[in-house]
């Protein structure tokens, strides 16, 4: 196969060598590897202009060079019920469902947030973040459910974006963990960055960006805890790693956590459940708050 016009080159850095090819692609996309795999498979991945294996060992300064998405053929409008909050003529708060992935990316190109978006709002959403992220302020994990806020023009979604940059947008989550937390209130101040042995997830590093999350307790329980999380920052995973780091993983996080849970095994139990800001036209603080999704709600019943 010859290198097609629209391929990403990728030059190896000194923290991927020596690392198989699937893993250092599913680090770099951000997808997992059974996916990187497929494309390999499909001879949409070259190194050196050369096909190679999965499993090829990466060394310093190879070249990788992999297959972008291609809008016309695999980024497309799509119907979609979404559970829309509010709605101004600047913003859209939505209450994204577990299971929704929010842009799109190699592997979901037709599924996704963005998608449905589109189908719906058509022009009217911002592209800050170019067309893959149209009106997207900020993400929510795919098995997270929760509050989310899109911009439907480019001046609100600077407002909003600032907002994010100053840690002035308050972000509030309920969490379910394993075990027993002893203190009411906690703040676990610790930087994160990507794990050196794994790039897929994220892990305490004291070289990361800082990180603060406070926790209050809301009710316990025999073996779990039910948390208040409170974003200052909002790096990826951050509430997964920091309560996993305490030794109280997300229950249901088979990433951070144990990979079978015996209550519930279907992502993890984390909703953003209020968000607060201030509003790009009014100026004022506005705030919005979402009930537990039902199968939270059924795995609390069912707790003593």
């Amino acid at each position: 196969m010859q290198i097609k016009p629209k391929m990403n080159n990728y030059n190896v850095e000194e923290k991927y060598q020596n690392m198989r090819l699937d893993v250092v692609l599913s680090s770099l996309l951000n997808i997992s590897r059974s996916q990187v795999q497929t494309l390999i498979k499909n001879e949409h991945v070259l190194v050196n202009n050369k096909n190679v294996s999965a499993s090829y060992k990466v060394k310093l300064n190879d070249i990788i060079s992999y297959e972008i998405l291609k809008e016309e053929q695999n980024f497309k409008s799509k119907e979609m019920n979404l559970n829309i909050v509010y709605e101004d003529d600047d913003i859209i708060i939505i209450n994204k469902p577990q299971g929704l992935v929010i842009h799109p990316s190699v592997g979901h190109f037709d599924d996704t947030l963005v998608n449905g978006l589109m189908y719906k709002y058509h022009d009217n959403l911002s592209n800050v973040n170019g067309e893959y992220r149209l009106g997207i302020v900020h993400r929510i994990d795919k098995d997270t459910s929760g509050l989310v806020c899109i911009a439907k023009n480019n001046q609100a979604h600077n407002f909003l974006a600032q907002q994010l940059k100053d840690h002035t947008m308050n972000r509030e989550y309920i969490a379910l963990v394993n075990g027993v937390i002893n203190e009411d209130e906690a703040i676990i101040n610790l930087p994160i960055a990507r794990d050196k042995n794994n790039p897929l997830k994220m892990s305490i590093n004291s070289s990361g960006k800082e990180a603060y999350t406070k926790i209050n307790v809301i009710k316990r329980f025999s073996n779990y805890t039910l948390l208040n999380c409170k974003l200052k920052t909002g790096r990826t995973h951050q509430i997964r790693v920091h309560l996993a780091y305490i030794g109280h993983s997300v229950v249901g996080d088979k990433t951070y956590g144990n990979k079978k849970q015996e209550i519930y095994n279907n992502g993890q139990l984390l909703h953003a459940y209020k968000l607060s800001f201030i509003h790009p036209k009014s100026n004022k603080i506005v705030t919005f708050e979402i009930d537990l999704p039902k199968y939270f709600l059924d795995v609390l019943s069912n707790l003593k």
